[in-house]
């Protein structure tokens, strides 16, 4: 009886000295010594999954680390996904992030101005996100923006996020847009948008070149904005990457602003929401012209003849 009651004893002396060794070591530093990247590829199992961190070295002990996944359920529970793992990190803080999916994000920008054409070509050559595109979108639907996503997200899954947060921003702006503005639909501020887009990249001019357009529209008169006859000619693919001739300016095309009275029939770029706020909050003026100044600015004119006189002092000093 005193040997059997020994035996018992001895046992249970193990199991507690046992317990303790397994649960320092889930808990402890482990034996990373340089942060490490690693995919866990979806349907992993847990063999699987210790043998891939043990190789790596990230853990010291398969066995530990499978039986630390039982007690805690976690078979069929790891979520796939590239993981980064932290110099040092522990057993019980890797299992932590292998369950919440703690998966390592990317970013790729839409760059404000960027046609549809572009912002696509941009995206199908960035090389953690998947698949071919199965949408067609319309151009000026995407929000110039840096969009996040795991790695394989996708190509379409980021089109369909960046028309999202194009049509909240616009109905955002719509609604709080200023009073009596010459607009049918929200569909024409997003093309004024575009084109104030294209003709100005300072923010203190946007409002400014916004006016010149909204008269110009009241007055009946042609637009004339370049950026829209560049768009007939390339139909939005390419950049022109030469200025325009007069021949240009007369061809038969419905974005040829110079020739078609009215806007476009389409946005001509994805606006940022800078252009978009400018669209739906022009200036208070009676600008009908505007040229560069030759610094990266504009100037604008109320007349004819002051607008000529501008035209010859960018044309002196360019």
């Amino acid at each position: 009886m005193r040997i059997f009651r020994y035996i018992v004893f001895l046992c249970m002396v193990i199991l507690v000295v046992a317990g303790a060794f397994v649960v320092r070591q889930v808990n402890i530093q482990g034996p990373l010594e340089t942060s490490i990247s690693l995919d866990i590829e979806k349907g992993s199992s847990s063999q699987k999954v210790a043998d891939l961190l043990a190789d790596n070295g990230i853990i010291r002990y398969k066995l530990i680390f499978r039986l630390f996944m039982k007690y805690k359920q976690a078979e069929g529970h790891l979520k796939a996904g590239e993981y980064l793992f932290e110099k040092g990190i522990s057993m019980a803080e890797v299992l932590d992030k292998l369950l919440q999916g703690d998966v390592i994000y990317h970013k790729v920008t839409i760059p404000e101005g960027y046609t549809v054409g572009q912002a696509m070509y941009l995206l199908s050559k960035v090389e953690y996100l998947s698949g071919e595109y199965d949408i067609e979108p319309s151009e000026g639907s995407f929000l110039p923006e840096t969009y996040t996503f795991p790695k394989g997200e996708s190509r379409t899954s980021i089109l369909r996020k960046a028309t999202e947060a194009m049509q909240q921003k616009l109905d955002e702006v719509w609604n709080g847009r200023a009073d009596e503005l010459p607009y049918k639909s929200k569909q024409d501020l997003l093309i004024m948008a575009s084109i104030i887009e294209k003709e100005t990249s300072l923010n203190d001019e946007r409002t400014k070149v916004a006016s010149v357009f909204i008269n110009r529209l009241r007055k009946g008169m042609l637009l004339q904005t370049d950026p829209t006859v560049i768009y007939a000619i390339t139909d939005g693919k390419e950049e022109l990457n030469r200025a325009l001739t007069r021949k240009d300016l007369q061809i038969d095309n419905p974005y040829n602003t110079y020739k078609y009275v009215g806007l476009p029939p389409t946005p001509i770029c994805n606006p940022g929401e800078a252009s978009l706020w400018a669209a739906a909050h022009p200036d208070d003026t009676d600008y009908l012209y505007f040229v560069a100044n030759g610094s990266g600015g504009h100037n604008f004119a109320k007349t004819l003849a002051e607008h000529n006189r501008n035209v010859a002092y960018w044309k002196k000093n360019r």
